[in-house]
């Protein structure tokens, strides 16, 4: 197979300002301080611009060589702020790199944020021919695949309606289908499926396997493993801008996995600086997550069949904002084993100080021994991501025999306890 990217000495720098403020400032203040720098400057033009910001570099990538042929399905793994959706980004040309240099060989549809290239006052039909025209495609090619893009989606309904009255779900099934049928040499998909319902991500997964063997290479960022496992056959494993090893996809998530469980069993973690879900709007924080034992004790250690509690301290400027909690345990593979919902068992509630707590008690907790993951996310009102934080916090169940809290080598994910009777009538 013939290469189709090469991505040569690639690097991007983000410089981020840091505003040093007072908590709270008046009008009147920021009336003044603008004038006594104006007045500052008139006074000594030449003299440097004193403005209270700091500069921080951040690269995002550093120094990436890969070279991906015809046909690849290539995962891109690694943890939040790794470099995945940058590295798309600049292969989409949404970005310039810094240095380096990326050669490309075909038409390029990529889906990395819900609705990109949509215009929110065109319909859906009208944004079918605008997205297609915008990824070079001539209208006898579009209309051709019209059909089957409006089946893919499940909008016919309102395939007339302005798509800024879509709910993201509708949005990101079109987008997708529109992406996907519009036949590019090169489609490239970030973690935006998971905005669909699991139904549509499994087709969603089926029709990129189908683009797979059409030939046609697909780049596929996730945090699910065996979504991973199931569409790709290589992998490139980024941290810190940098690629630490590419291989075919088993051997990558391997390494990711025993790359990650280093930093396993804790009991407290600080996540404040970790990085959020790009559609977090950050109104809410969770700003500290720990985890207790039966006893009350800190600890990322549990027995089978051992409760756990989990206290998560947030942050919040949005007094009166409603809003609830959920909390998902992923298996070492990655796959979502477990979760718990605020509204499951109370509706959301309204927040009454800036800083509080949530408790929730995992009583009984029966997953099989191994090394788990929790991530922690808050929902506003209509299901706004106020906060999602994935790997917040590992966790270790292991077996003791001797106690009796043993899982046994059954079979399953998890399990429960049920009621069983015996009726002789």
């Amino acid at each position: 197979m013939s290469t189709i990217i090469k991505i040569e000495n690639l690097s991007k720098k983000y410089i981020i300002g840091h505003q040093r403020r007072e908590r709270y400032t008046a009008l009147r203040d920021v009336i003044m301080q603008k004038l006594r720098g104006m007045g500052e400057r008139l006074r000594h033009p030449l003299s440097p611009n004193k403005e209270k910001t700091d500069l921080e570099e951040i690269w995002a990538l550093k120094d990436v060589n890969m070279e991906i042929k015809q046909g690849d399905r290539l995962g891109i793994i690694g943890r939040n702020g790794a470099g995945k959706s940058t590295l798309l980004k600049v292969l989409s040309r949404i970005t310039e790199p810094t240095t380096g240099r990326i050669t490309l060989k075909g038409r390029v549809a990529s889906l990395l944020e819900v609705g990109t290239g949509f215009h929110p006052e065109l319909t859906g039909r009208e944004n079918i021919f605008l997205n297609g025209a915008i990824l070079g495609m001539s209208r006898e090619e579009i209309k051709k695949n019209f059909d089957e893009i409006v089946a893919f989606a499940e909008v016919e309904k309102f395939l007339d309606t302005p798509v800024k009255r879509y709910s993201s779900g509708m949005y990101v099934r079109l987008a997708f289908a529109v992406a996907a049928h519009l036949e590019p040499e090169i489609l490239v998909v970030d973690e935006v499926l998971a905005v669909g319902d699991a139904q549509f991500r499994k087709k969603c997964l089926n029709k990129m396997e189908d683009v797979g063997r059409q030939g046609r290479t697909v780049l596929f960022v996730s945090h699910n493993m065996a979504a991973i496992r199931t569409l790709c056959d290589k992998a490139v494993l980024l941290d810190a801008g940098k690629v630490i090893v590419e291989s075919k996809a088993d051997e990558v998530i391997n390494q990711y996995l025993s790359f990650n469980s280093e930093k396993s069993g804790a009991a407290i973690a600080d996540v404040r600086n970790l990085p959020r879900l790009k559609r977090s709007n950050k109104s809410v924080v969770i700003t500290k997550v720990r985890l207790l034992n039966e006893h009350g004790v800190l600890s990322g250690d549990f027995a089978v069949w051992e409760p756990i509690e989990v206290l998560l301290d947030v942050d919040s400027d949005c007094i009166g904002k409603q809003v609830s909690f959920w909390i998902l345990i992923y298996s070492q593979a990655g796959e979502v084993v477990l979760s718990s919902f605020q509204y499951d068992v109370v509706p959301a509630f309204s927040i009454k100080k800036k800083t509080f707590g949530i408790s929730v008690l995992l009583d009984p907790i029966i997953l099989p021994p191994g090394r788990y993951s929790m991530s922690f996310g808050a929902f506003g009102r209509m299901n706004e991501f106020c906060d999602w934080i994935d790997s917040a916090i590992t966790f270790d169940i292991r077996d003791e025999f001797a106690t009796g809290k043993a899982y046994d080598n059954r079979l399953g994910m998890t399990t429960m306890r049920y009621k069983w009777l015996v009726n002789y009538d």
